[in-house]
């Protein structure tokens, strides 16, 4: 008997939200019912894209529309706290972008309000959710490379971004850390959990963001990660993770991966690939499903993206920005 259709809003029209849209359009047990802008008309050409029955020119509407099983919000970051939590305060779920807020304090304001209105929430970090991470990560769990010594990640794109782009925008929370490092942060946090240390290096912008950041993470146990993020230069995404018995290396996407391989001590390299049916590389359905399976099962949190996995991600990113500089409007 096929699944009851979870019923999606769609908070905001950007690039990302459109990607969203059309993976969930794919979903057999998906609906999109409504979608809200800060504007009908781009509501309204939203909607007509991709066939949404309602289209609302404001958030409150979307979000005390009851007919709405979970909110996902695709707004710039700066904007998370105040459309999710508008979401959360109207009973509806929410599955919220990354960075899932511009800082910790945020982030704890929405986890709190998701638990006082008995709601889902959940950062959507669609690469803990990626069939071949979860396969990497489990490998790592059985001992294939042994203790983990060093991870290495990084995310640069080669620009150059005008001023008035959002990624150089403080009041959008620009900046390379939080819109491209959370992902090797995230990364590094999967395999290692919180860091106990760390120290960061970042050029900065004459608007006050950052344009790379540099960042090594320590932690008792003894390993290290050396992440990178840059908006002035394309890197390779790659990833490789380095244990006492081995190493896996993810030569480019690494937050999307099609394939990484396993290097095992006294054995050949072994290649693992991204199952067609699991594609394209470039999906966010996976995260969808993941949201729904939850909501049917009635959790409040995806095992895959715990909160409090998601608070610690923000308290990095927060000790990190407070390294280098970085201080967005209204922050004390």
């Amino acid at each position: 008997m096929a699944e009851q259709s979870v019923r999606w809003g769609i908070l905001a029209t950007g690039g990302i939200a459109a990607a969203f849209a059309a993976d969930l359009v794919d979903l057999p047990d998906a609906e999109i019912v409504a979608v809200a802008s800060r504007t009908a008309a781009s509501a309204e050409a939203f909607a007509e894209r991709f066939g949404i029955g309602q289209a609302y020119g404001d958030w409150e509407s979307l979000a005390r529309d009851e007919d709405i099983d979970v909110v996902y919000v695709a707004t710039p970051h700066s904007a998370h706290r105040a459309a999710a939590g508008l979401c959360l305060e109207a009973g509806r779920n929410v599955l919220c972008e990354k960075a899932f807020t511009v800082n910790g304090r945020e982030a704890e304001e929405l986890v709190a309000l998701a638990k006082e209105h008995d709601r889902f929430l959940m950062e959507a970090m669609w690469t803990y959710c990626n069939p071949l991470v979860r396969r990497l990560t489990a490998l790592v769990a059985d001992g294939a490379i042994g203790a983990v010594r060093t991870v290495q990640a990084d995310f640069g794109l080669e620009g150059p971004f005008p001023p008035a782009h959002r990624l150089r925008d403080p009041a959008l929370g620009g900046g390379a850390l939080l819109d491209l490092g959370v992902y090797p942060v995230s990364f590094a946090h999967l395999l290692l959990g919180e860091p106990d240390a760390m120290s960061a290096r970042a050029v900065l912008s004459e608007e006050g963001v950052d344009l790379q950041t540099g960042a090594l993470l320590s932690w008792e146990s003894g390993a290290l990660a050396m992440v990178h993020c840059s908006i002035v230069g394309g890197t390779g995404t790659s990833a490789s993770i380095t244990g006492s018995q081995g190493r896996i290396d993810i030569p480019d996407g690494f937050f999307h991966p099609e394939r990484f391989v396993l290097h095992r001590d006294g054995r050949d390299p072994e290649e693992f690939v991204m199952d067609p049916a699991d594609g394209p590389r470039n999906t966010l359905r996976h995260e969808a499903r993941e949201v729904m399976r939850a909501l049917r099962a009635g959790e409040k949190e995806s095992p895959l993206v715990p909160l409090d996995g998601t608070l610690a991600v923000m308290r990095t990113l927060d000790t990190l920005r407070g390294q280098i500089g970085v201080r967005y409007p209204g922050e004390a």
